[in-house]
């Protein structure tokens, strides 16, 4: 009898062991286009080589109800989500998300400021920038304030279709310094400021709402300027003569972040460590035009990517890093407020 309850536990230790080494599918959601083609190159192919099992990959537009709906109702589908910082931030004030162990990532010291968050890791740095079309324009504007300046860049401007950014540019365009932005932005007279100036504007806005618009935007001739992420905007730049100004461009991250029940986590944790190791990092950097939140991986990258990368010190100079508390505390209020003024 004792034998045989041995073997029986010996059976089921076996039969564990064999579970746990057939890797779990990980379900991931991206941003899509681009952006998702440089993660397929740099994360998902190696990591399914390596055998670590196979990467279910969706995309979505950063609705945050979608996350929130299926923690709410446990009814988790997805393992890994990629976000931007302020919804990172409020998602893990929310609960959405899983919390995450530092040290899980390595040396903290080994990252850009900011990446290593307690419910994500960032594992990019980009910018929205303002982006041109040189073969259109006679002179090459220079800063949000010639993007508001409709007489000597006549034409239709793009811009995203939301609060965030948009509010900063258009306090740039009227003047405030980049260092001086979420100062201003944090007062009731800021906030009134900025959309008085969004006013004049209006007539001339095309809204965009994917990152892949505003290059087909720029190259039909639809605008003749418009706010982009910089990556989209190097990537078709060898077939166009798109040009990008770094000059009040706002930097940000895309975190990866675990919605809160993921079937998979421990899984989805050991991804996040394996997309922030220098070579993945260099690998994805070679594929879209996004600085590595691994700063480990600078020195792999050819000196020719770099000059294109948001985060090199002439490139980030005049930039603005976002306010990730001011988006959190802010953030609903202000998107309802744009939506109303943009339905007007």
């Amino acid at each position: 009898m004792l034998k045989h309850l041995k073997f029986t536990a010996l059976a089921l230790g076996l039969m564990g062991a064999g579970q746990a080494m057939a890797a779990a599918d990980l379900t991931l959601v991206s941003f899509g286009g681009a952006n998702k083609a440089a993660q397929e190159k740099a994360f998902y192919q190696p990591w399914e080589k390596s055998g670590q099992g196979k990467i279910v990959a969706g995309e979505y537009n950063g609705e945050m109800a979608k996350v929130k709906a299926m923690v709410d109702t446990k009814s988790v589908s997805w393992d890994l989500v990629e976000v931007e910082s302020p919804e990172l931030a409020r998602g893990c004030d929310e609960g959405m998300f899983e919390q995450l162990d530092p040290k899980l990532f390595g040396n903290e010291a080994d990252y850009v400021k900011g990446a290593i968050q307690p419910c994500g890791v960032g594992f990019f740095v980009w910018s929205t920038v303002l982006a041109y079309n040189a073969d259109k324009l006679k002179t090459a504007p220079t800063s949000w304030a010639d993007f508001w300046d409709v007489k000597n860049f006549p034409g239709k401007r793009g811009l995203r279709k939301g609060a965030k950014y948009t509010l900063e540019f258009a306090l740039m365009a009227d003047g405030v310094a980049p260092k001086d932005v979420y100062k201003v932005l944090g007062t009731k007279e800021g906030q009134d400021r900025a959309f008085k100036k969004l006013d004049e504007l209006k007539p001339s806005i095309q809204w965009w709402e994917a990152g892949a618009q505003p290059p087909q935007y720029l190259a039909s001739g639809d605008v003749v300027m418009s706010s982009a992420y910089n990556g989209r905007i190097a990537a078709v730049q060898k077939e166009s003569n798109l040009k990008v100004v770094w000059n009040g461009g706002v930097y940000d991250f895309d975190a990866w972040a675990i919605p809160k029940g993921a079937k998979n986590a421990e899984e989805a944790k050991k991804f996040i460590a394996y997309s922030v190791k220098p070579q993945q990092q260099k690998v994805f950097s070679e594929n879209i035009a996004y600085g590595p939140a691994n700063s480990q991986a600078v020195p792999l990258l050819d000196k020719g990517i770099l000059k294109d990368m948001p985060t090199t010190p002439e490139n980030i100079a005049n930039q603005v890093q976002i306010d990730v508390g001011f988006w959190a505390d802010n953030g609903e209020q202000l998107e309802q407020r744009f939506n109303a003024w943009a339905a007007k």
